[in-house]
């Protein structure tokens, strides 16, 4: 038996499930893959005047906006590029990354800060060249708490010394406080909306709060969808781009 329970409770699972759709492996040639390498060289264009840039947020304003597609695609870019990068399920709530890269989640993210566990023995490699993952782990009764503690402090400056990017798949800003206790120890954030779904007054409250926290936003990506699948990204600074 693990240190967590496993929670079932969330209404939408789909993307828990089956995992998020990783085109950027599937079939590099698409449209849609190469709207996600234009976003990885808006980020870098967008962080040049940060001091550095290397571990980087990727969070929205409501659940099911689309930010992991998002932040997983990314990722791959980033190691498509040659870049060494770890993609970090920061989401103990309703991970996704054992599905999506089909690892085991039996040790993750909530077991390196709850116990002794080193993260080099739980960092897991993919069948993406360059990309390592560690997953959330068994869901804790405590995610903001681990987040915010020493230990979580000390792991960032672990993956700072050990990999090129750390993408950080993190839970909605608004829903709880998971995101903004990792504010202090990134560098900047990059917020996913869905265009018809996600309402602008939870962008608005978005915004204001990674303001407050004297975050640099790198800019907005807007999930464009149809019944059936994606069908494009955008990606702009509607909402502000400065601290």
């Amino acid at each position: 038996m693990g240190l967590f329970r496993k929670k079932d409770g969330n209404k939408d699972t789909r993307t828990q499930d089956k995992g998020a759709q990783l085109v950027t492996v599937i079939e590099p040639k698409n449209v849609i893959s190469e709207q996600f390498r234009t976003l990885r060289i808006n980020i870098e264009f967008a962080g040049a005047s940060l001091e550095t840039l290397q571990v980087i947020m990727f969070t929205s304003a409501e659940i099911s906006d689309g930010k992991t597609t998002v932040s997983t695609n990314t990722a791959v870019t980033w190691a498509q590029a040659g870049k060494s990068v770890l993609y970090v399920d920061a989401d103990m709530r309703r991970s996704t990354a054992q599905s999506t890269f089909r690892l085991s989640n039996g040790h993750g993210l909530s077991t390196v800060l709850a116990s002794a566990e080193q993260p080099k023995d739980v960092v897991q490699k993919t069948f993406v060249e360059n990309l390592e993952v560690l997953t959330a782990g068994p869901t804790p009764p405590n995610p903001a708490e681990l987040l915010n503690s020493k230990r979580m402090s000390s792991l960032i400056e672990w993956m700072r010394n050990n990999y090129d990017i750390v993408v950080l798949d993190v839970p909605p800003i608004m829903a709880v406080s998971d995101a903004q206790v990792l504010l202090p120890v990134i560098d900047g954030v990059v917020l996913v909306t869905m265009m018809g779904k996600t309402m602008k007054a939870s962008v608005k409250r978005t915004v204001e709060t990674l303001r407050l926290g004297e975050t640099k936003i790198l800019g907005v990506v807007e999930r464009i969808k149809d019944d059936k699948a994606d069908i494009g990204y955008g990606y702009g600074y509607g909402y502000g781009n400065d601290k």
